[in-house]
């Protein structure tokens, strides 16, 4: 089993064992970049670990590179086309209209139609290459970055992102594993590697990325936070009071709140400068968050916890629900309700 296919599990709280043979491998390894996602009814009830708003459209990607889309707030879902059948992790549409998801093979899809259908704008058997030439064309090449675009070209399509944003229909970026981070500034026809402008010595693996306010932010592994430098365009470090591993960044333009691990939150409201912890009164990993249309901050933890914030990200209250469930993500909508997607499919929650 790919290493980061338990990342996403883990984050779930799901433990799964795969018994397997190498005879068996062999014979029935088909390549997930090379097999379109299987159309099936039957996929809405899988695992979802990223969730969208494409305008009032509500757009959800999961396992075998099942897409699916709602245009009644999460009530019914309809497949989308996807060209590779490989794990999913997030999605992002900065327009009604155009969105990107991001997932494991090192995929990167783009659609154009709302989540209808999907095209292929990069892959794990290009990033490599691309490392490669982009490095050995600067002035004074680095050669630990090259030798890591060689160890990337080595080892194949096994390394996931795990994030995509983009602040528009042409600039964006995504971020995964061990350091990786991809800029494009044409709406993905082509991407060029940031892995020299990221203060990660560590090559930590990057596990979230959202703007807030006019700050873009990246979490990760170990405490990690960084902050893009507009200056330099460098993601610099940011100092948290906390080492463990950060799920996600979420906020308003006034706050900005970093999750993770064992229920650990921080805020700070002077763009990372300083932080304070956030009580909430759970130990469970918070993995998910979103925000509604009036500023209220939603964070949902691994078990299923729902938490709301009405002031910013001060204090959480928690929602009771009659059924909790493993979450990954999560994305408000217009009718008062909050769709959670996890192990066990994509479930509607009021929050009002």
């Amino acid at each position: 089993m790919n290493a980061f296919r338990w990342i996403t599990l883990a984050a779930l709280g799901v433990a799964v064992a795969v018994p397997f043979t190498r005879a068996v491998v062999a014979a029935e390894f088909v390549d997930p970049l090379s097999s379109p996602a299987i159309q099936s009814e039957k996929a809405v009830n899988g695992m979802f670990t990223g969730l969208a708003s494409a305008g009032q459209r509500l757009v959800a990607v999961g396992q075998r590179g099942h897409i699916f889309y709602s245009d009644d707030n999460g009530t019914r879902w309809k497949q989308g086309e996807v060209p590779v059948s490989s794990d999913l992790v997030a999605v992002q549409f900065p327009s009604p209209t155009q969105g990107w998801a991001v997932g494991h093979d090192g995929v990167v899809l783009h659609s154009d139609n709302k989540g209808e259908t999907w095209t292929r704008q990069l892959d794990g058997r290009q990033v490599g290459q691309i490392m490669l030439e982009h490095y050995q064309q600067q002035a004074a090449p680095d050669d630990a970055l090259l030798a890591d675009a060689q160890r990337m070209i080595d080892e194949g399509a096994d390394k996931p992102f795990l994030d995509v944003w983009f602040a528009n229909e042409k600039t964006g970026y995504v971020v995964g594993a061990f350091n990786l981070i991809f800029r494009t500034d044409d709406g993905g026809r082509t991407w060029v590697p940031l892995m020299d402008r990221t203060d990660n010595p560590g090559a930590l693996n990057f596990y979230g990325m959202r703007a807030i306010g006019s700050d873009l932010f990246i979490v990760g592994e170990q405490g990690l936070v960084l902050k893009l430098d507009p200056t330099s365009q460098r993601f610099v470090g940011v100092p948290t009071p906390y080492s463990g591993s950060y799920f996600g960044v979420t906020g308003t333009p006034g706050a900005v709140l970093v999750y993770g691990l064992r229920g650990n939150v921080y805020r700070s409201v002077d763009h990372g400068s300083n932080w304070e912890k956030v009580e909430l009164g759970l130990s469970s990993s918070i993995t998910a968050s979103t925000v509604t249309a009036d500023g209220r901050i939603i964070l949902v933890s691994q078990a299923g916890h729902v938490l709301i914030s009405s002031d910013d990200g001060v204090t959480f209250t928690q929602k009771p629900q009659e059924r909790l469930g493993p979450a990954a993500a999560a994305q408000a909508t217009g009718s008062g309700s909050v769709v959670v997607a996890g192990a066990q499919g994509l479930r509607q929650l009021p929050f009002e």
